[in-house]
C-alpha cells in the first residue's frame, strides 16, 4: 500500500446461528451447537452469508442466524 492510499475501516461483523428453544425468544437449545459462519469486515458481506445460511435452513423453524456488530463491541465510544 502506497501513502497515498488509504485503509478502509474494517468494520467487523460476526455471523452465528443455531435452533432455539422457543422461536419467541432467543436461547438456544444446546450452545455446543451454535453454527459460527465467520467474522466478515463490512455489513454488505455479514448479510449476505446470513442470508445464504437462512435460506438453507428455512425449513427448520427453530433455527435462526444473526448478525453481531463486533466492532460496535470492539469500540464502543465511536
Amino acid at each position: 500500500m502506497s501513502a497515498t492510499e488509504t485503509k478502509s475501516p474494517q468494520l467487523l461483523h460476526l455471523v452465528f446461528g443455531g435452533e432455539l428453544d422457543d422461536i419467541e425468544g432467543i436461547h438456544f437449545r444446546d450452545l455446543a451447537q451454535l453454527d459460527v459462519v465467520g467474522i466478515y469486515p463490512n455489513f454488505a458481506e455479514a448479510k449476505a452469508a446470513w442470508k445464504a445460511k437462512a435460506q438453507q435452513t428455512v425449513d427448520n423453524a427453530q433455527m435462526r442466524y444473526f448478525v453481531v456488530h463486533l466492532h460496535r463491541l470492539l469500540e464502543p465510544e465511536s
